[in-house]
């Protein structure tokens, strides 16, 4: 299942998020962060059954810190919602997966 997830870098953003013709949720999130390793397998559950209509992609704050700070993200996890290479809805911490699959639906 965690196949289904990206896992992103400062460079690859742009091509896998911003020009990506499909909508796409990014995880900013680090290895030491508990409510991280909450939310993933969720993430990696939604990125299976929502597959071919919305890309999951993770990045790690840590290793891929100037993205994070181009979206002035600050705090973990934090999930951005991109359509069109906008970003249409922002959930700031480990929240239920029913929460996360309604922000789901929305986008799509």
């Amino acid at each position: 299942m965690a196949g289904d997830v990206i896992e992103l870098g400062d460079a690859e953003f742009k091509r896998e998020v911003l020009e990506s013709a499909e909508p796409v949720l990014v995880d900013f999130t680090a290895t030491w962060c508990p409510p991280c390793r909450v939310i993933a397998p969720v993430i990696a559950s939604l990125a299976a059954e929502y597959k071919g209509r919305m890309k999951m992609a993770k990045l790690n704050v840590d290793d891929h810190p100037a993205t994070p700070e181009q979206y002035g993200i600050r705090a973990i996890p934090t999930l951005l919602f991109f359509k069109g290479g906008q970003v249409v809805k922002q959930i700031v911490g480990a929240v239920p997966r029913a929460k996360l699959e309604e922000a789901v639906r929305q986008v799509l």
